[in-house]
């Protein structure tokens, strides 16, 4: 039996023929199973979806409760057999509730890791290697030019920014869901107790990572008080905020961009970002190697990104590889 028997590339995503379900399709399928609620691996219009609760629920939160006809919440480490396929959920390290998707058929194991990484992250729980047949691997940072710093780091430089510049306001740009909340989250690690303020965009969300046992501390909505009230404040908002007559409101506003991409330092500057902070919720080119060096898998296969890069790393290891070149899965600038 080969590996593509259980799992195939398709149009509408990768599918698994004996078990007749898609992993985060690109379109409406009859049965998904979903890795995290990023827009572009999660999407509404799906029969059956089977995801972890926090993903269901973000995508509730998203799409209104009737994103799905039918939910199938599975708890890290829990699986269900459907067709005699055995599909199982482990921690990808992502955000809140994203999942590794353990497929297993007649001695075989693929797993499937959606977007992932292995540094620690305060707001999810951690990527746990799974041994298998086929690891099946994104590479959004899949170059070896993609080496992120140390997160503390990255937050000192903001605190520090805040210290020397007390007059002005400092925006930072991340992501509405995961980069967002661990932001707030490495803040207060760091000792910033005051009152973090946020754009209205993301207030659904911290509110949820709250109610699954997430603490961000004392928040605020960025649109209440003065001008000047929001000197040596720190500004939660969506990239997009940053460009938007919206930042006019503060007092001489620090952008800054919190971003894997930021390592590129003509992107910090093509978006006037005058503060990169280089923070990803992706596994950068080390952290992609040493999974692959750990698991060594039969086969490695990889999903989207920078694949050739990975792919010849993989020649080179003598570990058979192939790009998969799955379309429908965006290069978010906030990744």
């Amino acid at each position: 039996m080969k590996p593509q028997d259980l799992l195939c590339p398709k149009p509408d995503g990768l599918y698994c023929p004996p078990g007749d379900f898609y992993i985060d399709p690109v379109c409406p399928v009859d049965r998904a199973v979903i890795t995290h609620g990023h827009a572009d691996h999660a999407r509404a219009g799906h029969g059956v979806v089977a995801a972890t609760p926090e993903t269901l629920a973000i995508m509730a939160e998203r799409y209104g409760e009737d994103f799905a006809g039918r939910r199938t919440p599975l708890a890290y480490g829990e699986s269900f057999t459907h067709n005699g396929v055995e599909v199982g959920l482990v921690p990808a390290g992502h955000v809140l509730g994203s999942a590794q998707v353990v497929v297993r058929w007649k001695g075989l194991t693929i797993v499937v890791s959606g977007d992932y990484k292995r540094r620690r992250d305060p707001t999810c729980a951690a990527f746990e290697p799974v041994p298998c047949d086929v690891f099946v691997t994104e590479a959004t940072f899949g170059l070896p030019v993609f080496r992120h710093p140390d997160d503390a780091g990255e937050i000192a430089a903001l605190l520090k920014s805040v210290e020397q510049f007390p007059e002005r306001s400092h925006i930072v740009g991340a992501y509405a869901l995961g980069k967002a909340q661990r932001v707030i989250k490495l803040l207060r690690e760091a000792g910033w107790d005051r009152t973090i303020h946020v754009h209205g965009a993301m207030e659904r969300l911290n509110r949820l990572y709250d109610r699954h046992g997430v603490d961000l501390g004392p928040l605020a909505p960025a649109t209440t008080g003065a001008k000047k009230d929001f000197e040596s404040a720190i500004i939660i908002a969506p990239p997009s905020a940053l460009a938007d007559r919206w930042s006019r409101r503060f007092p001489d506003p620090v952008d800054a961009f919190a971003s894997g991409w930021m390592r590129i330092r003509a992107r910090a500057r093509q978006r006037g970002v005058e503060l990169p902070l280089i923070i990803s919720d992706h596994a950068d080119w080390d952290e992609l190697t040493a999974t692959l060096d750990e698991l060594r898998p039969g086969e490695v296969w990889i999903t989207h990104g920078r694949e050739e890069a990975l792919e010849r790393w993989c020649e080179l290891q003598g570990l058979p590889a192939r790009a998969l070149r799955l379309v429908g899965y965006d290069e978010e600038e906030g990744e």
